[in-house]
């Protein structure tokens, strides 16, 4: 009997560790949401330091889960988190806008510096038209641009926005990518949803007085083509703006789910969406994809597997044939797991889980970022043991972009072996780019033997870091016998060098 129960549990264990293609390249991310303190800081009031160890564990628990990339809300409402000549400080970050931290530190510098020594990518999300989250003015620095050019902006029901039909507005928002790509070692500029804004009901948005000053060709009853218009050209800028500067830091936009219902297009989704990105938010994802003037795509997929207005499976499937071969990642809902006001899905089991499943039968579909990090690190529904028993056991490298050319890593050369008394470093010489495209970190491969096995298997990565230096002994990984070591560089491009020979000593 106990014979027969041991080789059952063997068989559950295989059969759970086969539930996984475990990829060696695979984009893990999590969205840090600033407005409204939903992710970080968790108050206004938190002194510098302590907003500096909330980030810490945050980013502590991504690598436990073996997060490679956060997406870092970093202007969420024409405002900064960083010091900038542009835009005020963030009253999401001091409690009141303009205000800068005291003890004076740069938050974005910060993140990134904490992030990068983690291995961990830092993409920074903007949003590009939204200026408060209210109708309140007199939370808005004096210094605000608001107050300078007032023309700029219009109020849409109760929030002020930039007015996206100004060439004025697209200039600001250029001047503002181009201050945060020049001044910071970051891996990507990030939009989300918030284009045009989502209807008001019952209210027009007010950009009549723009479009019969600058209709660029455009008729009256071409408007919403003329709008969309605003948009495909602040992102073809944009893209643009960011290449000239940092031809290999990513633009990505994560859209609402929906590009357009298959009863409005035949080229659109099998859904029922009250909520289309073309006709509502006038983002045109699929033109944009096809000209390539974005680099990835994150459709924010938060429905169930089987939502008849919305099927995840329908979805994922829909996207995965319409990314036009760029980079694609499904936004996933974390906030939503076990909330008593969700439908039955996501209080029974793992939704999130059967939806990594899923993906594993869409290759183009090249990895996944979830909404928010604090609900992510919450463990819903053991979201993070399944992660790291399962789907992230070993880590993963971020996707080579195929919207970007870049040249593979430099190789690390003189890699040794240092043993001092009980102590064994693996060691090797520091990699140097040219062109300002540094390298990002160095993986450590380990194989059993005195021949280098498969170095497409992620199981067999030990390490990556930022030195040029691996104490084994501080590894979970304990080392007897002969191995055979492998180091590679991984550069800003996230193109891996031609690996170095193996190392093999006894240990």
């Amino acid at each position: 009997m106990r014979t027969k129960i041991i080789l059952l549990l063997s068989l559950f264990l295989l059969t759970i560790e086969l539930q996984a293609q475990h990829q060696k390249r695979e984009m893990r991310a999590v969205w840090i949401a600033t407005v409204a303190n939903i992710d970080w800081p968790s108050s206004r009031t938190l002194t510098p330091k302590a907003q500096r160890d909330e980030m810490r564990a945050l980013l502590d628990g991504c690598v436990k889960n073996n997060i490679n990339a956060v997406i870092m809300q970093i202007r969420p409402t024409a405002d900064a988190f960083y010091p900038s000549q542009l835009e005020p400080w963030s009253n999401w970050l001091t409690g009141r806008q303009g205000q800068r931290p005291n003890p004076f530190y740069d938050p974005l510098q910060f993140i990134i510096e904490e992030a990068h020594k983690r291995c961990i990518e830092v993409h920074v999300w903007l949003n590009p038209y939204r200026v408060t989250n209210s109708d309140n003015l007199s939370i808005l620095n004096k210094d605000h641009l608001y107050f300078k050019n007032k023309n700029l902006f219009v109020k849409y029901g109760d929030k002020y926005y930039f007015n996206p039909g100004l060439d004025e507005t697209r200039e600001f928002l250029n001047h503002v990518v181009e201050d945060v790509v020049e001044r910071y070692d970051i891996d990507a500029i990030h939009f989300d949803d918030y284009f045009y804004p989502y209807r008001v009901a019952g209210e027009e948005f007010p950009d009549e007085a723009a479009f019969r000053a600058n209709p660029r060709g455009f008729t009256p009853d071409q408007k919403n083509d003329w709008r969309r218009n605003n948009v495909n050209l602040v992102i073809q800028e944009l893209q643009q703006t960011i290449k000239s500067i940092k031809p290999w830091v990513e633009f990505g936009v994560s859209p609402f789910g929906v590009w357009r219902n298959d009863n409005v297009d035949p080229r659109g989704s099998a859904t029922r969406a009250g909520v289309q990105n073309y006709d509502d938010l006038y983002a045109d994802i699929l033109k944009w994809l096809k000209e390539g003037t974005i680099d990835y795509v994150v459709p924010q997929l938060y429905w169930e597997i089987g939502k008849k207005v919305a099927d995840y499976e329908i979805l994922a499937k829909w996207w995965s044939e319409n990314s036009f071969g760029k980079n694609l990642y499904i936004g996933l809902y974390a906030s939503q797991l076990g909330s008593p006001d969700a439908p039955a899905a996501w209080r029974k089991g793992n939704e999130l889980c059967r939806q990594l499943k899923m993906n594993q039968n869409f290759p183009q579909i090249d990895g996944a970022v979830y909404f928010s990090v604090k609900p992510f690190l919450k463990n819903k529904q053991g979201l993070n043991d399944s992660l790291q028993a399962n789907y992230y056991k070993y880590p993963a490298i971020c996707p080579v972009n195929r919207n970007i050319q870049g040249e593979a890593s430099a190789q690390p050369q003189n890699v040794r072996i240092l043993k001092d008394g009980r102590d064994a470093y693996l060691l090797w010489d520091d990699v140097n780019e040219e062109g300002g495209c540094q390298i990002a970190y160095y993986v450590v491969y380990a194989f059993k033997g005195s021949k280098v096995g498969d170095m497409n298997d992620p199981s067999n990565i030990i390490a990556r870091t930022t030195e040029n230096c691996l104490e084994l002994d501080t590894l979970n990984r304990k080392f007897k016998g002969r191995y055979a070591f492998v180091v590679t560089a991984i550069n800003r491009y996230k193109r891996e060098s031609v690996p170095t020979q193996g190392v093999t000593r006894r240990l």
